[in-house]
């Protein structure tokens, strides 16, 4: 996935990863944090280590809790190996600075995260990417992208997140925030999402809408899947709604960017699995252009839940 037209910080970022064996990986969220030593020839996870990330917590220097969480990790994982000073991907939720120092905006969370130098605090090389961009790129190495140059992922969840390669090269935009592709528009006239946008994919989809949409029936997609397999009808009603907006997003991103495959992941998609994708790929059909009549691969993700990890040190790796 390399052109001729590499930037020069991508050459620099691929000669430093041409001596390097291995690499920790850390995915910050809301509740735990995830690393691991990853080596960088296999993309085989050597040894893992979790924390609880103790958001909101501060120590005594009034750094983020999450900090010496991250340490640890790293201290845990370079106890194992030969090698210390092992460079480091960061995954978090947020917008990442283009240079990939810090999270530049992170609202309402992850106390303290939003302008905090990694490599400050952690001593040593530190690339930082949003969380979805990881998940891709996790994908890409290691799970159900492999092979792509372009390809898009939707992560289902509480809210739903996104990420975009396009033409070998992980679409970040010019201030960081693009692949927020549940904040597109499906419903002109609906209600506004967190960021003001009307009727976004996330609003009709995401688990945090679940209890309006059901009209206060279903607190989970869980509870929501498990009436629908039971024969509920309303329960039907709902689910099939959900999974129209879904495929009528999907869509309209793939007239935008024509890829290769749409990878689907998050809490949502992994906990309903066929109840999803069938009903989903049904919906395709009635709304999909098929440009010489060829449809567009709707898979899984298949990387885990050590994906955004796995991201990380690829983009610590590629300079991407």
């Amino acid at each position: 996935m390399t052109s001729e037209r590499e930037s020069p910080c991508r050459k620099v970022a691929m000669a430093h990863s041409a001596r390097m064996r291995e690499a920790i990986g850390i995915d910050l969220g809301g509740t735990l944090i995830k690393a691991a030593r990853v080596d960088l020839a296999s993309g085989a996870i050597l040894q893992s280590a979790v924390r609880p990330t103790r958001d909101g917590e501060q120590d005594a220097d009034g750094l983020p809790m999450f900090v010496q969480g991250a340490r640890e990790c790293i201290e845990e994982l370079e106890a194992e190996s030969e090698r210390t000073g092992l460079s480091v991907g960061m995954s978090a939720p947020g917008v990442a600075s283009p240079h990939g120092d810090c999270i530049r905006w992170m609202p309402g969370r992850m106390h303290g995260i939003e302008g905090l130098n990694w490599e400050q605090v952690l001593g040593r090389r530190v690339v930082v990417l949003n969380d979805a961009h990881a998940a891709l790129l996790g994908e890409v190495w290691m799970g159900a992208a492999q092979g792509c140059a372009d390809v898009f992922m939707l992560t289902l969840g509480t809210g739903v997140g996104g990420a975009v390669m396009s033409g070998g090269r992980l679409l970040k935009g010019k201030l960081g925030r693009a692949g927020h592709l549940g904040h597109i528009s499906i419903d002109w006239d609906g209600e506004p999402d967190v960021f003001g946008t009307p009727g976004s994919l996330e609003q009709a989809v995401a688990g945090q809408s679940l209890l309006r949409r059901s009209a206060g029936r279903y607190a989970t997609t869980e509870e929501l899947v498990a009436a629908v397999q039971a024969g509920d009808e309303e329960a039907a009603k709902v689910w099939r709604q959900s999974v129209r907006a879904l495929a009528v997003g999907i869509a309209s991103l793939v007239n935008v960017l024509d890829p290769e495959r749409v990878i689907v992941g998050g809490g949502i998609a992994s906990g309903a699995s066929e109840a999803l994708l069938r009903p989903l790929k049904e919906e395709l059909r009635s709304c999909e252009w098929r440009l010489m009549d060829r449809s567009v691969p709707i898979l899984p993700a298949t990387a885990g839940s050590y994906a955004g990890v796995l991201g990380a040190v690829w983009a610590l790796v590629r300079g991407i």
